[in-house]
């Protein structure tokens, strides 16, 4: 297996007793009801559910069977309330069978599995009827959230209280940690603290295809280990420790630890005699292991290469109770992928499904009945009262309704001169502070290492850097230090090294709290635009599990002209467009800024709220552009406009032509409109502001959707209907849909290429997005 151990790691062999939760005959008796219910479900979904489209259902009882004993051991000997647990994806059916044990998932849902409104293929809080922690099933991304979880957890004690204490695990199937999100969250310098944090390592040493070849357990513990971890390892269960204790022990362990994973493998495929013959192998103590082993009968020999510490139950209770609490704490737990089920240890037993004979003859070994599979344990035996216990040690009171402190639509001033909406981001934090005070508590700002070039610097230095304990900032009788790193348990920003992932984890599961302790908190996380498809995925993921968050990105698009094309977005405008649970901005103006960003705090941290994306830039702007009314009940009309999608800038007499623009190109669009008419041409001009609301706007509209339609009305109504021109600082595609409000001729400009270093005069002049080419398109389009 190539698994020596360094002197620094800990591994823990079986102990004597269990923990007082049960004795081993009755967890023994539990691990196997587990088994047989998870296996049953995916079969069930398999196998008996009727299936008329003959699509494949899927599961993955292998994968379920190699956490069994886990899980079984974690959940009845040594969870409590405050604790929350990732579940790796492919083993959902353990968690849903553990919940029907505990009572708290009904019968009816155990034939539901991968099922439209049942059990979900993977856990999912939002989705699944019973107890879930965490959602995982995108690889990566539900191994590293209890990560976060624990740093949200504390972010919420410190601040406003109420969340209490509580383990974070993870369970992480070995071929998980080939995802980079994971070692970049366990590499981050914050997490070394988070002594909650403990993360149960499948190592079955397979993937969906293969026996890996070189799992390297030894690697991963150096790795974690550097990381700052308690590594302790989980190897072999009783009956393989007895036999290294005899004569020709040694030689044994040394044998299997020094093993290749394929060779290992291939010996649970074995019969006994193949085993007798394989197992010595030709090195050194190949004639001491042949007479170990001699003296094994056929049962004995069969199950003690089977006989991992991920299997025994007493290895893993030992293994919780080296937990220190310090530091967060990795156990790697050695299992056989499939353990119990006819398929264990199969290379390719991934996906594969037993066969009804094969699924009898678990039935008649487990003492189950195949015709009627989801019994229970009588409530007077042993099982079943431990079943009472732990389902009364774990139950949790139900989480308080989320506060709701007020948060202002409108601070009421009118930004002046020469501004970016990029700053307008770190003015308006300021302003809430004065403003609403109580709201503003529950922002946190969160950065990967880029608050200054962001703006942030000012609400930085006024609300502080968030830290478990407070630190001594050396710097802060310099005067020429502009930014002051006060870090301290009731500060309001985060920072997280330089890995987008990370953030969007963090946001998510800040964005997570009013669910877990009924305690809202308004995340927004800030990264530069550019990198927003880097982080999509998990914050997506994030949004699904019903993580409500701002992600700001800044600065945006081929604006950035002197970066070059590495720094230029140009996706994510319709990124913004597409995500599920989202709501996508791009303010023109700073006074856009601000009603944008305060509305989509409004929505956070309720039942029904919404994520949003905010798509800032570094263009200076006019801000007397913007034109905002000066009469009260106009603002407001104004207000809710730009919160709705958009608004109509500029209005002309006999207007022929409409310049519908976004974000930064609002100046070209004005310069543009104002050429044409010195040429007598009119041409309205509407500045978008949400494209992804207009389009809900249009579905709604078809009865297909429940979005406001009536700012179609006010933006396109139907007695100025023309020709548009659309632009904007991203894919032209973005408002391609616009021209089917009215079933208009239309002309799209945007960047649909890698950018280039430059002027910004040349790179609009490049990408065709600058006052000439906007002319020229909407007189093109002219009848």
């Amino acid at each position: 297996m190539n698994h020596a151990l360094s002197a620094d790691h800990q591994t823990a062999t079986p102990a004597v007793q269990t923990g007082v939760s049960g004795d081993l005959e009755t967890l023994e008796s539990i691990r196997q009801r587990v088994l047989w219910l998870s296996t049953s479900m995916i079969h069930h979904a398999n196998r008996i559910r009727p299936n008329p489209t003959g699509l494949k259902v899927g599961g993955h009882q292998a994968s379920c069977a190699s956490m069994v004993s886990i899980m079984t051991s974690l959940w009845f000997e040594q969870l409590q309330p405050g604790d929350r647990v990732s579940v790796k994806p492919h083993a959902s059916p353990v968690l849903h069978s553990i919940n029907y044990l505990l009572g708290e998932l009904d019968e009816k849902y155990l034939t539901t599995l991968r099922e439209f409104g049942g059990l979900q293929s993977y856990p999912s809080r939002s989705k699944d009827p019973d107890t879930v922690d965490y959602s995982t099933g995108s690889v990566g991304i539900g191994a590293t959230a209890p990560i976060w979880g624990a740093m949200a957890r504390r972010y919420v004690e410190t601040t406003t209280g109420g969340a209490g204490t509580g383990r974070q695990y993870s369970l992480v199937g070995d071929a998980e940690l080939d995802e980079g999100a994971v070692w970049e969250a366990i590499l981050d310098p914050g997490i070394a603290d988070l002594g909650e944090v403990v993360w149960i390592v499948d190592l079955n040493r397979q993937s969906l295809d293969r026996v890996i070849p070189n799992i390297a357990a030894r690697r991963l513990e150096k790795m974690f280990d550097a990381a700052g971890w308690q590594v302790i390892t989980v190897k072999f269960g009783k009956l393989l420790e007895s036999l290294f204790a005899q004569p020709g022990g040694q030689a044994l362990r040394t044998r299997i630890l020094d093993m290749p994973n394929p060779e290992y493998q291939r010996l649970l495929r074995c019969s006994a005699n193949e085993v007798r013959t394989r197992l010595p192998g030709d090195g050194p103590g190949s004639t001491e292991i042949s007479a170990l082993i001699a003296g094994l009968d056929d049962a004995t020999l069969t199950e003690a290469i089977r006989n991992l510490g991920g299997h025994d139950l007493s290895a893993l209770t030992a293994a919780y109770r080296q937990i220190d609490d310090t530091r967060p704490t990795v156990i790697i737990a050695y299992t056989i992928k499939g353990y119990g089920l006819p398929t264990q240890g199969h290379p390719q037993n991934h996906s594969s499904l037993l066969s009804i004979e094969e699924f009898d003859t678990l039935a008649a070994d487990l003492g189950m009945d195949p015709a009627n599979p989801w019994g229970l344990f009588s409530a007077d035996s042993t099982a079943g009262k431990l079943c009472e216990t732990t389902a009364a040690r774990l139950r949790r009171d139900p989480v308080p309704a989320p506060p709701t402190p007020a948060i202002p639509t409108d601070i009421g001033r009118t930004p002046k001169g020469t501004a970016t909406t990029q700053a307008a981001l770190g003015r308006v934090l300021l302003d809430l502070t004065r403003e609403a005070p109580e709201a503003a508590k529950r922002v946190v700002t969160v950065s990967p290492d880029v608050s200054s070039t962001t703006n942030l610097g000012g609400w930085v230095n006024k609300v502080g850097v968030w830290s478990a304990a407070e630190r001594r900032n050396w710097f802060d009788d310099d005067r020429e230090t502009i930014m002051h790193w006060n870090e301290r348990p009731t500060g309001q920003h985060m920072e997280l090294g330089i890995a987008e992932t990370n953030l969007v984890g963090l946001i998510g599961e800040l964005g997570a709290t009013w669910s877990r302790w009924g305690q809202p908190l308004y995340p927004i996380g800030v990264m530069y635009d550019p990198f927003v498809e880097r982080a999509l995925e998990p914050w997506s993921y994030g949004i699904y599990a019903g993580g409500q968050s701002i992600l700001v990105g800044t600065p945006s698009g081929v604006t950035l002209a002197a970066e070059g094309g590495a720094h230029q977005s140009i996706k994510t405008p319709s990124i913004g467009l597409e995500q599920p649970g989202c709501i996508s901005y791009e303010p023109a103006f700073a006074i856009d800024t601000e009603w944008t960003l305060l509305a989509s705090i409004g929505r956070l941290g309720r039942p029904d709220g919404t994520s949003a994306y905010l798509r800032l830039s570094t263009r200076p702007v006019d801000q007397t552009l913007a034109a905002v009314p000066t009469d009260p009940a106009a603002r407001e009309r104004r207000r809710r406009q730009v919160v709705a999608g958009g608004y109509p800038l500029v209005r002309r007499d006999g207007a022929v032509v409409t310049i519908v623009a976004m974000g930064a190109m609002m100046t070209e669009a004005l310069a543009a409109a104002d050429r044409l008419e010195q040429s007598g041409v009119a041409a309205d001009v509407v500045c978008i502001t949400s494209p992804g609301l207009l389009f809900e706007a249009i579905q709604a509209r078809q009865g297909r959707g429940t979005g406001d339609s009536w700012i179609l009305d006010q933006l396109f109504p139907t007695d100025r209907v023309t020709p548009i021109v659309t632009i904007l600082d991203g894919h032209p595609h973005t408002l391609t849909f616009l021209a089917g409000i009215n079933q208009v001729r239309s002309t799209c400009l945007g960047v649909s290429k890698f950018g280039q270093v430059g002027s910004l005069d040349d790179v609009y002049r490049y990408h065709g997005i600058d006052t000439d080419s906007i002319v020229r398109a909407a007189l093109d389009i002219l009848p």
